[in-house]
């Protein structure tokens, strides 16, 4: 088959990769994995509290997810998009776990909170109607998004046109309930700027999302 490409997003494609990827098709494997980059990427930014974000970027735990799942296919059993998006996050848990490790001088509050990323993973999978609310009016429709992929992975990927500020903020407030004070505290900034900066981040979100029942990602 083809390497799957960013507008091979159906279930059968990611399925028929995943069997490529499985019979040692590295490039197959190298772009199917890129798919989730974003995912694992708001996953991250959900987890790395401030003491983490001090020693490790987001950008470097999702990289090294990635070339751990790369190393690690072989023990990949699943073959649907859903499953594989849970083995990713077990690799990213792990990943994180070792950071933490790492830097025993974390406080301990902030690594019972960053080492919770299954529970935080599994809200973000399955809070579709909060998610929902992210979607511009002529969006698809939830069903048509999640027919065609997981609707927690396609929002990542339009989170990521974002710069990183908005998108946090949104990941923060939206995706995870906090407060503004909550958000500031996060963001190192104060409330009020972080409720401008919320505002912002929403408008803009809704001005570049694009999400279609097509198949395919403009």
């Amino acid at each position: 088959m083809e390497a799957i490409s960013d507008s091979s997003q159906t279930d059968r494609p990611i399925a028929e990769a995943i069997d490529s990827a499985r019979d040692g098709n590295t490039q197959t494997l190298g772009k199917l994995l890129q798919l989730y980059r974003n995912y694992l990427s708001v996953l991250a930014t959900t987890q790395l509290g401030r003491q983490l974000r001090r020693r490790m970027s987001t950008s470097d735990l999702v990289q090294e997810t990635m070339l751990a799942a790369h190393r690690d296919f072989g023990d990949f059993r699943g073959g649907s998009e859903g499953e594989l998006l849970a083995w990713l996050r077990q690799i990213l848990s792990n990943c994180l776990s070792h950071a933490v490790q790492k830097n025993i001088h974390a406080k301990k509050r902030d690594m019972r909170r960053e080492v919770a990323i299954d529970f935080v993973a599994k809200n973000l999978d399955n809070s579709v109607t909060p998610m929902c609310n992210l979607l511009p009016d002529n969006a698809a429709t939830p069903s048509q998004i999640v027919g065609r992929r997981e609707l927690a992975a396609e929002l990542s990927s339009q989170l990521a046109k974002l710069k990183p500020s908005y998108r946090d903020v949104i990941v923060y407030r939206n995706l995870q309930g906090l407060s503004f004070e909550e958000v500031a505290d996060r963001m190192e900034i104060k409330s009020g700027a972080a409720r401008m900066l919320w505002t912002r981040a929403m408008a803009k979100f809704k001005e570049v999302c694009d999400l279609s029942d097509s198949g395919d990602r403009r």
